[in-house]
C-alpha cells in the first residue's frame, strides 16, 4: 500500500479544515477538535501551518464547505505553499475528488489520516494484515486512478475481462485482496485462539483508554519485563502484548496492554481489530486508563465506553485508573475529582506514584471472582482429584476412611467445569449402583 506519510521522508506541510454548528458543535469545540488533528498530522509526520474553522449548518454534497470558501482556502495554499488539506470530518468521494481538483494537492479526511497513522505504526504481520485491509475497504469506493499499479501485481493474461475498464480490474484485484486478507486474519485468529488455550484458568485484565492515556507506560511499571512500546504519540501500540502480573493473594493475573481508542475512530479500522480487541472482551475486567491532565478527558471517557460497546463489551466491570496526576497542577481539581469518583485510583505510571494501591485494587476485584468449596470423594476417583488440583488451588487435604476431603479454591470460571465433572461422575456412580 502506498501511504503519504513516512518517518524516512521530508514531513510535509498541512492545512486543517474544521466546520463548527452552533450551538450544536460550538467553535471552541471544534478548535479543540483541531488540536487532536494536528497532534494525528503531527504523528503522521506533517508539520501543521494553518488551520480554517468554517460556521456551517449544512454541509455541501459537492464541496463540504461552501463554494466560496473553496475559492478562499485555493489561494491560501497555493500562497502557503500546502502540501495537503485535512478535514476533521469524513469527506465523500466526490468531495474529496472536487477538493482536490480546487486545490492541486492531497486532501485527507480525518479517517484516512488515521490509517495512514496506523499503516506507519503497525510493526506485526497481523497488525500490517489489519491495517491493509481496514485501508482497502476504506478506499473501495474512493478508486480512480490511485490504483492502476495494482494490476501489475499479477500477470497480464487472465487479469482483464473483455470490455472491462481499468477502474473495474482495479476493484476486481481489490476485491480478491480483501478477501485472501479476511482469510488470513481468520486463520491467524484460530491460531492464537489455539495458542492461548492454556490461559483460560488464569484471571484476565486488559488495559483500554483513549490513545496516548499513558497505558504502555504503566503496563511496563506493573510487569517490568514487558517491554510494551511507550512514546508521546498517539497509537504507539497497535499490537496486544499480554504479560504476567503476580500479585499479594498468591495469584497470577495476565495482563494486556490493547490499542487505544480516538474520537471517530473508523469503523472499518474497528471491524478489522476486531481479533486483536478479542482480549478486552475476554478479560475477566478492564481497567479503564485515562490522562486526568488533558483538559477533554470527560469526553474521552466517553469516547471509550462507547467504543467498547460497540465492539462488544456488555459488563460493568471496569475500574477507572486516572493517570498522569503528577501533570495536574491543580489540588483543588484533584480533590474534586477524587469526590467524584470516589471508585477511581489516581496515579502516575511515569513517576510511579499510588501503583500499589493499584495493585490492591485489582488483587481486591480478582479475590472476588475466587470462591471455595469442599468435596468428599473416592480415592479411586483419581481423574476428578487430579482435575481439581490441575484447574483449582487445594488449600487442605484430608483423608477419612476410603474417603480423600479437599477444600479448594477456584476461579467462577474454572468452577462451572469442575462442577461439571463431580456432577458427571456422580452420575455414572448412580447408574452402575
Amino acid at each position: 500500500m502506498d501511504t503519504y506519510f513516512s518517518s524516512e521522508i521530508t514531513r510535509e506541510t498541512a492545512l486543517l479544515v474544521g466546520v463548527s454548528a452552533t450551538p450544536e458543535l460550538p467553535r471552541a469545540l471544534v478548535e479543540d477538535y483541531l488540536d487532536e488533528l494536528a497532534f494525528l498530522a503531527d504523528t503522521a509526520g506533517a508539520d501543521v501551518v494553518a488551520r480554517i474553522v468554517q460556521e456551517r449548518k449544512v454541509k455541501d454534497p459537492a464541496w463540504f464547505i461552501g463554494k466560496g470558501k473553496v475559492d478562499e482556502m485555493s489561494h491560501i495554499v497555493e500562497g502557503g505553499q500546502i502540501d495537503l488539506v485535512i478535514f476533521d470530518d469524513d469527506l465523500t468521494p466526490v468531495q474529496a475528488r472536487n477538493l482536490e481538483k480546487a486545490f492541486d494537492c492531497k486532501v485527507l479526511d480525518r479517517t484516512e489520516l488515521i490509517l495512514q497513522i496506523f499503516a506507519i505504526r503497525a510493526k506485526s504481520s497481523q497488525a500490517k494484515m489489519q491495517v491493509e485491509l481496514a485501508q482497502l475497504e476504506y478506499l473501495l469506493p474512493r478508486l480512480t486512478r490511485l490504483w492502476t499499479h495494482l494490476s501489475k501485481q499479477k500477470g497480464g493474461i487472465g487479469t482483464k475481462g473483455p470490455g472491462e475498464t481499468q477502474i473495474e480490474t482495479d476493484r476486481r484485484l481489490v476485491r480478491n485482496r480483501i478477501s485472501l486478507l479476511k482469510k488470513k486474519l481468520k486463520d491467524l485468529s484460530l491460531q492464537h485462539a489455539t495458542q492461548t488455550k492454556d490461559r483460560a484458568d488464569i484471571a484476565r485484565v486488559a488495559l483500554v483508554g483513549y490513545t496516548n492515556a499513558g497505558k504502555s507506560t504503566l503496563m511496563n511499571r506493573l510487569c517490568p519485563s514487558a517491554g510494551a512500546y511507550a512514546e508521546d504519540r498517539l497509537f504507539a501500540t497497535l499490537d496486544t502484548k499480554t504479560r504476567r502480573l503476580e500479585l499479594r493473594i498468591n495469584k497470577v493475573v495476565l495482563l494486556s496492554d490493547t490499542v487505544g481508542f480516538i474520537r471517530k475512530l473508523p469503523h472499518h479500522l474497528v471491524e478489522c481489530f476486531r481479533s486483536t480487541l478479542d482480549e478486552v472482551l475476554q478479560a475477566d475486567f478492564l481497567l479503564h486508563i485515562i490522562d486526568v491532565s488533558h483538559p477533554g478527558f470527560e469526553e474521552q471517557m466517553i469516547v471509550v465506553r462507547k467504543t467498547l460497546e460497540e465492539i462488544g463489551v456488555r459488563h460493568d466491570n471496569i475500574i477507572d485508573v486516572f493517570n498522569k496526576v503528577d501533570a495536574l497542577d491543580d489540588a483543588e481539581k484533584l480533590r474534586g475529582l477524587r469526590e467524584h469518583y470516589p471508585e477511581a485510583l489516581f496515579v502516575s505510571a511515569t513517576r510511579g506514584l499510588n501503583l500499589n494501591a493499584l495493585k490492591e485494587a485489582i488483587s481486591d476485584y480478582v479475590g472476588r471472582q475466587y470462591h471455595e468449596r469442599h468435596i468428599r470423594t473416592h480415592v479411586s476417583n483419581y481423574k476428578l482429584i487430579g482435575y481439581i488440583y490441575q484447574h483449582a488451588e487445594v488449600l487442605d487435604k484430608g483423608y477419612e476412611d476410603e474417603d480423600v476431603i479437599l477444600t479448594y479454591r477456584a476461579h467462577t470460571r474454572n468452577l462451572k467445569h469442575i462442577d461439571a465433572r463431580i456432577r458427571a461422575f456422580e452420575n455414572s456412580e448412580s447408574h452402575v449402583a
